[in-house]
């Protein structure tokens, strides 16, 4: 036997450990699963190469609980180690990190994410959930002895001849009080599940029991059926049988090639990932990239609702299939954080901090290329099946807008497939769109007019009236709209986006040539008191229009400006919180060409004039869903009225 002292300055490691990295203490398994992982992988490695003689046909980690001894086992039958390799790796490396560590950090806090790993402490943050540690090993070299390893977490540690007799580690966690919660099989089951599913090693842990049998046989007994003589089926019995419980899928589906593997392949794994996702995913990209850095994963687009969703189901990153975060943000940008999925790349370490990732140059790299491929694949589904694309748009236009918005290159990739819906249903480009409306939508500006609504059914009048002059009208109804809608008009020259019932019809696209009215400007200042007695006036403003006679007699229009701002301020964007506040602030159009205002002008009793100018107003407000509560219940007994 022999004792050390490990060369650091403080007397006690383990509870300077245990203080910086107690918030995210539960990472010490991936750590030491890792390990162990690598252990076997190397083991594999020399045997393929002719340096060892080992067996390699059952390599497995398997991580094992003792309750009543109150130890947490990891074992592996990989590479062992001898007692020099221990005395290098385990005290002389590992610790000089660990000193640098405590050296740097005893007097400040930093972010966890920031400190295993980077300092080479992933062993010891073994010491973060345990009192002591022993490690149990057997080097794969011929003739070697099998040696013990024990530290309580002091620069103090001992090593001695073992009695291990199988090649690989066990690393004997003995579970301080703090953290019995280690013990818990669910607890553990968990852990490993988060960060070991796709580790390129069988990960044991425990047993579980299936059924087998249960389908038929053929018997050697023969039976007639009529004239035709058939084997007798007997059933095998169904017995339970206790089988190793495997955590893991050593061979993901992002580690193989796109070529081996078929769309349900692809389905397969994605229900492997996200079990409670019950819908299938739209489609996939399959990442390959090994110049200039490597990545290798698998993207998913899911089915995105209309409205902003908090994504419960994020994309996974990985380092050599070990899991590393869910929380991507500053690895992807924020436009493709919609997606689900894997990506894989040893080229971003396994604990960093945000702002390191901010700043690497590999992970910008990595982002732009991911946005490229995105992009690529999208145009590519709609080159080759525009139609298939079409009956897909609705779910991922929230996902392509959004990229539009937040990425130059994506819009420029982009705008070669993004789509625009008008309200018959028809799909058009942005520049299919524009070559469509031109001719029609110009006004007496040369600026082209995209006429919009947001809601078929509440602006119905208001789509027919554009209709019927020939107009086009498309349908926006994603929550980002507004903001996409800015954007393109700064983006596509000469062109204005309105709402279809932001003002007449003949006011949205104004042409050279301009209606008479049939009212003179003294006989719409002798109604205007009439009408603005009828309507709150700090709600409305009454203006007149000479429209057509088969327009409506009035029309509730709201100002684009005003309109647009308050559903941005809504969104949260762009500064726009002021006019979140405002009130709304509505037009009340009065056709002066239509029989009806004609009517109510010329209507000698007071009192009809003043019911007949509420009547036709109040049907403007019902056609826009302003007519609520007691004013309603008035219209329908006003109706009534008239009717009878």
């Amino acid at each position: 036997m022999s004792t050390g002292k490990i060369n650091v300055q403080t007397e006690n490691i383990f509870p300077i450990i245990k203080k910086f990295l107690y918030s995210d203490h539960e990472i010490f398994l991936r750590e030491l699963v890792s390990n162990a992982v690598d252990a076997a992988q190397k083991l594999k490695t020399l045997a393929s190469i002719g340096e060892s003689t080992a067996p390699i046909d059952k390599l497995q980690v398997e991580v094992i609980i003792n309750k009543e001894a109150k130890t947490l086992t990891i074992r592996d039958n990989g590479i062992g180690m001898t007692g020099e390799e221990i005395e290098k790796y385990i005290t002389q490396i590992a610790f000089s990190g660990a000193e640098e560590f405590v050296n740097k950090y005893k007097d400040t806090t930093a972010e966890a994410n920031a400190i295993i790993g980077h300092f080479g402490l992933g062993f010891y943050s073994s010491f973060m959930v345990a009192r002591k540690v022993e490690i149990f090993s057997l080097s794969h070299k011929e003739g070697s002895t099998a040696v013990r390893w024990e530290c309580d977490g002091s620069p103090d540690y001992v090593l001695e001849e073992g009695t291990k007799t199988g090649i690989g580690t066990d690393i004997v966690l003995h579970i301080a009080e703090d953290s019995e919660e280690f013990l818990e099989e669910y607890r553990i089951s968990t852990l490993l599940t988060k960060y070991c599913k796709f580790l390129p090693i069988e990960i044991k842990f425990g047993t579980k029991r299936e059924f087998v049998g249960g389908e038929e046989e053929d018997a050697e007994e023969v039976v007639e059926v009529g004239k035709d003589k058939k084997k007798k089926k007997d059933k095998k019995e169904k017995k339970e049988i206790e089988v190793d419980n495997i955590i893991n899928n050593p061979s993901p589906a992002w580690t193989k090639k796109p070529a081996d593997l078929t769309d349900e392949d692809y389905k397969k794994f994605y229900r492997e990932l996200y079990p409670m996702n019950f819908e299938d995913p739209l489609f996939h990209i399959h990442l390959n990239v090994d110049y200039p850095f490597n990545l290798t994963g698998i993207l998913y687009f899911p089915k995105l609702k209309k409205a902003f969703e908090l994504q419960k189901d994020k994309i996974q990153l990985y380092s050599n299939q070990v899991f590393v975060t869910d929380s991507v943000e500053n690895i992807v940008p924020d436009f493709l954080a919609l997606l689900q999925g894997v990506l894989d790349s040893p080229d971003i370490p396994l604990n960093v901090s945000r702002s390191y990732l901010q700043s690497d140059g590999n992970v910008k790299k990595i982002s732009a290329h991911i946005t490229k491929k995105v992009a690529d694949k999208l145009e590519e589904i709609f080159k080759n099946d525009r139609k298939d694309f079409e009956t897909k748009w609705e779910d991922i236009k929230v996902f392509v807008q959004y990229g539009m918005l937040s990425e130059e290159k994506f819009y420029d990739k982009a705008q070669k497939f993004a789509l625009l819906k008008s309200t018959d249903g028809t799909y058009s480009t942005l520049e299919e769109y524009a070559e469509k409306v031109k001719p029609v939508q110009t006004d007496k500006d040369k600026r082209v007019i995209y006429l919009y609504t947001t809601n078929v059914d509440e602006q119905h009048s208001f789509i027919e009236t554009a209709k019927n002059r020939g107009y086009d009208v498309i349908v926006f109804d994603s929550p980002i709209d507004s903001h996409y809608i800015n954007h393109l008009e700064q983006k596509i020259e000469n062109t204005s986006f309105v709402r279809v019932d932001a003002d007449t019809i003949d006011k949205l696209i104004k042409k050279d040539e301009a209606q008479p009215s049939k009212l003179s400007d003294k006989e719409q200042e002798t109604l205007k008191p009439i009408l603005e007695s009828i309507v709150p006036k700090e709600k409305f403003s009454v203006v007149f229009e000479s429209l057509s006679e088969k327009d409506a007699p009035m029309i509730i229009t709201k100002p684009e400006f005003m309109r647009r701002m308050k559903d941005m301020s809504a969104m949260g964007g762009g500064g726009m919180n002021f006019y979140g506040s405002m009130p709304d602030m509505h037009n009340l159009v009065v056709n002066s060409n239509h029989p009806l205002i004609s009517k109510i002008l010329n209507e000698k009793d007071a009192d009809k004039q003043k019911q007949l100018t509420k009547q036709t107003a109040d049907l403007a407000m019902l056609s826009q869903g302003l007519l609520k509560g007691e004013e309603l219940t008035k219209f329908i007994k006003r109706s009534v009225e008239l009717i009878d």
